[in-house]
């Protein structure tokens, strides 16, 4: 998974110190549903922003936190017929697209955010990465 955030950092353009990537049980993706956003539903990613991506001011950057259930990622893509490890790839991509400012609240944002996750998994893909080690 690391080399596939190295990846994304040099595909997006990010210029950070520091990304937190938490894989972390149903339960405790609940709690964090239900403590942040009133919604105790299990979710498949949360992220919380730490610093701006346009931020200068720091010395040290953080770009943020991402918690990703894996067990969602694996119900779906047994579901939906599709590799495990790319649905938990498509989570981080979705993660890193957060922290960088994009969001899916509604129908414009969200194909614009999708867009750009395909155009993420599609050059993982040709370089090889979504291949589970």
């Amino acid at each position: 998974m690391k080399k596939v955030v190295f990846f994304l950092f040099e595909f997006l353009q990010i210029k950070t110190n520091e990304i937190s990537i938490q894989f972390v049980s149903e339960k405790r993706i609940s709690q964090l549903h239900a403590f942040f956003f009133q919604d105790p539903t299990p979710t498949d990613c949360i992220t919380f922003p730490i610093d701006s991506i346009t931020c200068k001011s720091h010395r040290y950057h953080l770009l943020g936190e991402i918690f990703i259930c894996p067990k969602i990622a694996k119900q779906y893509a047994e579901k939906h017929r599709i590799n495990p490890f790319e649905e938990l790839c498509r989570y981080v991509v979705h993660g890193i697209l957060h922290l960088m400012g994009f969001e899916d609240e509604n129908p414009d944002s969200r194909a614009q955010m999708k867009r750009k996750e395909n155009a993420c998994l599609r050059n993982l893909r040709q370089r090889g990465l979504l291949e589970s080690n």
